[in-house]
């Protein structure tokens, strides 16, 4: 059976115990209902069909119902989109993972001279963050480079170390133009989205042809109140191949099918897929997953290891993953913050019926506690991210990012800390993070969170 016409249906999948399909259709809207989640979606792909389902609505209140061709803003899961165009051209021959990113991307200059394209796939890169949220609408790519990225610091050396950068695949999207001689939405289109028989969606993208399938809105849910508000998507265009298409869970899906079984070698050959699920070595996504490929993350489990993504837009949390061992694709798409507690016990539920999939490893305040490491206080950055330590009189350290409140933090002895936000349904129950040290002197000289490395600001690596 061609991948492109696999069996969509709610019932048995193919080898696997009907428990998957009968159990998953029954609890996935009360887990919807429990997390608040107005509208969501799942699909789970192996045997050559794909188990479907979809519940609650587009938008709280209006009673318009999430269907199967429904789309939700993925956020950052569009990089794997962007990260899959990327090595088609490199499989192709158009591009060379390792040649400097300013062979194709002139605009980089001297930087692009120390940046290859596999530093920018992997977060590798050292590119500093940026919201971007100050950027006028209707700011290229190569816009944005020149005034943003060409003149910004590095957080740290390329190919030292991992430090995740919306900037990093802003610079891959317009490598794509340049090699393409088209626009990163009409490449991605072209190249990927139609082999693969997805409708393109792209949110608030100006030059771009409005959705023909219907987009979920997003929504910031308030669970200790019982508040939901929809939330809607900001343009910025500068940030398209980061974070600006709008897919279903079945679309997802279709994206995961590449890296299992026979895959789609006409599209990207086995080896090239492999990989982009294989861990760069001795770098640490801390805080994201055990190890980061080329567009991927990975889960390093007891039961497989599972390569994917994870994407928050505006209101929205999406999620998927891989395992090329078994042959499973898993997907989850929801129109809510608190979608995130959604996955996590979607995931106990798929484990429970046999899917070899593991609750994430989310560390929680408890435990064996160390005293804060001296020195810690002061000012860290990370492109446009400030994060402020602080310590009290008490002896007790606390938190400020983008100037958020004080929160207060609780320490292990790898200098790790977590922390719980006094709103859940802003950074989760509970978050981590953890102080970098300089092992040669011991001196704390950086901070990571969110999976990005923030250094004091007068170690800031200037280019």
């Amino acid at each position: 059976m061609s991948t492109l016409r696999q069996k969509v249906n709610c019932g048995q999948i193919s080898g696997v115990s009907p428990q998957i399909s009968e159990q998953m259709l029954s609890v996935f809207a009360a887990l919807a209902r429990k997390h608040q989640v107005p509208g969501a979606q799942f699909a789970i792909y192996r045997g050559g069909s794909t188990v479907a389902h979809e519940v609650g609505e587009l938008e709280s209140g209006t009673g318009l119902r999430v269907t199967r061709e429904t789309v939700f803003p993925i956020g950052s899961i569009t990089k794997f989109f962007t990260a899959t165009v990327a090595m088609i051209l490199v499989a192709d021959g158009d591009v060379d993972l390792d040649a400097p990113i300013r062979d194709y991307v002139p605009e980089m200059g001297d930087l692009g001279a120390m940046i290859s394209l596999r530093q920018l796939l992997s977060h590798t890169s050292g590119l500093a963050e940026s919201s971007g949220m100050e950027e006028k609408s209707s700011s290229s790519l190569c816009h944005y480079l020149v005034e943003r990225v060409c003149g910004g610091n590095l957080v740290q050396p390329p190919g030292t170390g991992f430090s995740y950068s919306n900037p990093g695949y802003i610079v891959a999207g317009r490598l794509i133009e340049t090699v393409t001689g088209m626009s990163w939405p009409e490449a991605v289109e072209s190249i990927l989205l139609r082999p693969l028989g997805i409708e393109p969606a792209f949110v608030n993208l100006p030059g771009t042809i409005p959705p023909r399938r219907q987009v979920a809105t997003g929504h910031s849910v308030n669970t200790a109140a019982g508040r939901i508000r929809p939330v809607r998507q900001e343009p910025v265009p500068a940030f398209a191949p980061a974070a600006a298409l709008a897919v279903s869970a079945v679309d997802l899906v279709k994206l995961g099918m590449i890296h299992v079984g026979p895959g789609r070698p006409e599209l990207l050959p086995a080896a090239y897929a492999t990989q982009m699920r294989q861990a760069v070595p001795r770098i640490d996504p801390f805080g994201l997953a055990d190890g980061w490929g080329l567009g991927l993350a990975v889960y390093r489990q007891q039961s497989a290891e599972w390569a994917g993504h994870d994407g928050n837009a505006n209101g929205t949390s999406c999620y998927v993953r891989i395992n090329p061992t078994d042959g499973w694709v898993v997907a989850l798409t929801s129109n809510s913050n608190t979608g995130v507690g959604l996955w996590q016990e979607f995931q106990a539920e798929l484990a429970r019926v046999g899917v070899p999939i593991n609750l994430p490893r989310i560390p929680t305040p408890g435990g064996p506690q160390a005293a804060p490491p001296r020195g810690c206080a002061g000012q860290y950055t990370n492109g446009d991210i400030q994060c402020t330590v602080k310590a009290g009189s008490d002896g007790v350290v606390y938190l400020s990012a983008d100037g958020q409140n004080f929160i207060r933090l609780t320490f292990d002895e790898n200098l790790t800390f977590t922390f719980s936000a006094p709103d859940p349904t802003s950074f989760g129950p509970a978050s981590t993070g953890r102080f970098a040290r300089d092992p040669a002197t011991g001196e704390i000289y950086g901070i990571h969170i969110a999976g990005r490395l923030a250094r004091r600001r007068q170690r800031a690596v200037s280019t």
